[in-house]
């Protein structure tokens, strides 16, 4: 979907299609005609934006054939639907059995981290939108927090370096600009927007920034006005925004045996307090249960309440959206909701059809919608691609 700020600048909202298994051109295709079509229909909207999610075989067969690219392209206009923007954070099999610290890996010390990321962005650079001002990759901030020592730091900083220059090359034989956000998540070495500026202050800005993913602006108990101005006065762009919601428990001792209902095998939960404790899964957390209260790294629905006595940081989400998007100008014109999780929701809150699914992330996004027309952006009639 296309909103426009006030400020005149178009703000793309879509939906990440990392919430999807496929990982070949055929399966990504029919997943467009499972999920992403109906969810455009019961949104009502003539064009809807995809936060595509490529795994890093698909994302370099495409970048070697840019035929398939254009068939790709082809196919997303067929069905109303347009990408502005993509998620290169997992490497690949994202929805496997179990995935925890494997989607931190490759990191950015490693040359197939950066070469990915750079299939990812001539892939993008094709299917950008004639009309669109520039695309953006998201991916993961620099690496796992161990090991880092001086030389893992040196590397990533040569491969930042290294990305600039791609990028850079990029526009000036395409003439299209791509930008990579640094997606700041707990546990890794770039947990907060703090960590941020200092990781990011001296790199190409014009090229490298932030992706803001809001559930993990909240786990870090990060009050958005004051991350925003952060950022600003380090001046690291928000490139990205992940409208996403973590979950919430204020009484983790009367809350415990909810909370144990959100455990599960396949994505790693850190959950931080707002005392100070830091555990890297949710089970380890409730191994100690301490006083509250908690935010896990949990993306749950936008529109629907956890279970209770649970809640979602919706509050958070909001807030965060008013100092992005709520005043004089548009300070991020990429927007994509990120529930990855739906999968793995207990039971009793999980899809078991496709059209469930669909059903969901429709409501999703239109709740994060109605949210922005509320700060008075206005609906945009999509141009022709």
């Amino acid at each position: 979907m296309r909103l426009r700020h006030a400020d005149g600048t178009t703000v793309h909202l879509g939906y990440c299609t990392n919430v999807h298994p496929a990982e070949d051109l055929p399966g990504i295709v029919a997943q467009f005609d499972s999920y992403a079509v109906p969810i455009r229909e019961r949104l009502g909207v003539p064009v809807l934006g995809l936060g595509l999610w490529l795994a890093a075989p698909v994302a370099a067969g495409l970048a070697a054939d840019r035929a398939a690219v254009h068939r790709l392209r082809s196919e997303l206009a067929a069905r109303g639907l347009e990408v502005v923007t993509l998620n290169g954070f997992p490497y690949q099999a994202f929805q496997a059995p179990v995935v925890k610290h494997a989607v931190y890996h490759p990191d950015w010390s490693r040359p197939d981290r950066l070469r990915y990321t750079m299939d990812l962005a001539e892939v993008l650079a094709q299917l950008l939108p004639d009309d669109a001002r520039r695309g953006s990759v998201s991916t993961l901030p620099l690496a796992w927090r161990t090991p880092w020592d001086e030389d893992t730091r040196r590397r990533c900083r040569d491969n930042l370096d290294a990305l600039a220059g791609g990028l850079a090359a990029l526009e000036r034989r395409s003439g299209r600009t791509v930008r990579v956000a640094f997606e700041p998540e707990p546990g890794c070495v770039v947990e907060s927007t703090a960590q941020a500026v200092t990781h990011l202050r001296e790199v190409d800005t014009e090229r490298l920034g932030v992706c803001l993913d809001l559930a993990h602006l909240a786990c870090a108990w990060e009050e958005p006005r004051e991350a925003v101005a952060r950022l600003d006065a380090a001046g690291v762009p928000i490139v990205k925004v992940q409208v996403s919601a973590a979950l919430e428990s204020a009484d983790p001792r009367a809350d415990e045996a909810v909370l144990r209902g959100y455990v599960e095998p396949r994505f790693l939960h850190q959950t931080r307090s707002r005392a100070g404790r830091a555990t890297d899964d949710l089970d380890e957390a409730l191994s100690t249960v301490d006083d509250g209260p908690w935010r896990v790294h949990y993306h749950v629905p936008l529109h629907a309440d956890p279970i209770p006595p649970l809640r979602a940081t919706t509050g958070v989400l909001a807030d965060a959206l008013t100092v992005l998007a709520g005043g004089d100008t548009a300070r991020c014109d990429h927007l994509d909701v990120e529930t990855y999780t739906w999968g793995v929701l207990p039971p009793e809150r999980r899809p078991s059809t496709p059209d469930e699914l669909a059903g969901g992330i429709a409501a999703e996004l239109a709740y994060a919608r109605d949210l922005l027309t509320t700060l008075g952006l206005a609906h945009t009639v999509e141009a022709n691609r």
